[in-house]
Order: C-alpha cells, then structure tokens, then sequence
C-alpha cells in the first residue's frame, strides 16, 4: 500500500463547499483506503492505497464527494515521497527553526514561463521565495496572512 496526501482547495472557506471531516473520513473508507487521518477542518488528509493510478484515484475521490455534497472540489494528491522530497529540496533550511514561517505550496504541474520578475517586485524585503518544480516556496518571517499572492490558479498550499 502507498501512502498518500490529499490537497483540497476551498472546502469550508467562507461557509461555502461544507465538507465536515468526519464525513470526509467515510468517503476514503467507503472507497477502500486505509488509515484515513485528516487534518483539522481543511480537507487536507492522509491515507493509504494499493492505487497506483493517482488520476484516477483523484476522480474517484471527486466524484465521490460530488455524488454525496453536491461540489466537485480541486484536489492534489501527493505520494508521501513527493512531499519528502519537497522537504528535503527546501532551499531555505535556516527557516526550519521557525515553522511557521516557511510555507509550500504545491502547483497542480510545473509552470513553464513562471512571472517570477512579478512575484519579486511585491515581495516585503523580510520575504524570499523559490520556484523549484511544481514546488512555491515561501519564507515569510513577519507573516504573510494579510498578503494574497501565492501562485495562483491551480496550487494548493501546506503549511509545515
């Protein structure tokens, strides 16, 4: 069995797309994955899978929350060694010693003509960011709640 990390984007956000955990947790068990664990009200969630396809397993999820709540939310699934090895890519190891402030976030699939020069250009000067792969990431050590520009569409966002 594989292990893996489901992304979802805008499930309980501003009262809309509801999706309470617990019944998240039923939808993976009703599909037949195992050791279902989510992560406060978020969507995001870890199971295991004997699946190898993950674009099918990410439809067969989609279409199961569909069926039951009426919304096919965006989801990214991520094989446990996918997010290991976005761990270990961190170019800003130095930020480790304060969690909080280093974000990843994941792109659906690689950007080919990334507007870095745009993202610099808004940065604060206490920011810094690389785009490594389909991997953002982002050291905000004065916080970054009141900005909004992670990449955008298409990303969905860990916080570690």
């Amino acid at each position: 069995m594989k292990t893996y990390i489901a992304l979802f984007r805008g499930i309980n956000v501003g009262g809309k797309h509801i999706l309470p955990m617990p019944a998240l947790v039923a939808i993976f068990e009703s599909l037949g994955f195992g050791d279902v664990k989510t992560y406060i009200q978020s969507g995001n969630a870890v199971f295991r899978s004997h699946a190898e396809n993950v674009g099918l397993l990410a439809s067969r999820i989609v279409a199961e929350i569909n069926k039951g709540h009426g919304f096919e939310p965006q989801i990214l699934l991520l094989e446990l060694a996918e997010l290991e090895q976005a761990v270990r890519a961190n170019p800003f190891p130095d930020a480790e010693i304060q969690p909080n402030t280093l974000h990843l976030n994941f792109l659906l699939s690689a950007s080919a003509n990334p507007d870095l020069v745009a993202l610099a250009a808004i940065q604060k000067n206490s920011e810094r960011f690389s785009l490594i792969n389909r991997v953002f990431y982002l050291h905000a050590p004065k916080g970054s709640a009141a900005r909004n520009w992670r990449p955008r569409p298409k990303s969905v966002s860990v916080w570690r």
